[in-house]
């Protein structure tokens, strides 16, 4: 299993209707708009990177309103 967390800048004032969208998408765990650098932030899982590259490009990023994202897995130091 590959955890990532998914930040994503988007078009002004769309941040509430991405994150309530983006949290549909089969592998995302959780979606909430912040402030900040990034407009929502998002907790995903899959199988495998492939996968989870899948979701990104597939799904994710097809939102209307994301301007970019920025995938970051989770990766375990023990």
């Amino acid at each position: 299993m590959v955890q990532a967390y998914i930040l994503i800048q988007t078009e002004v004032g769309r941040a509430a209707a991405v994150a309530s969208e983006v949290a549909g998408i089969d592998g995302v765990t959780r979606a909430q708009d912040v402030t900040g650098p990034y407009d929502v932030i998002v907790a995903a899982e899959a199988d495998d990177v492939e996968s989870l590259g899948r979701t990104v490009v597939n799904a994710v990023q097809k939102v209307p309103g994301i301007t970019r994202t920025l995938t970051c897995p989770v990766v375990s130091a023990d």
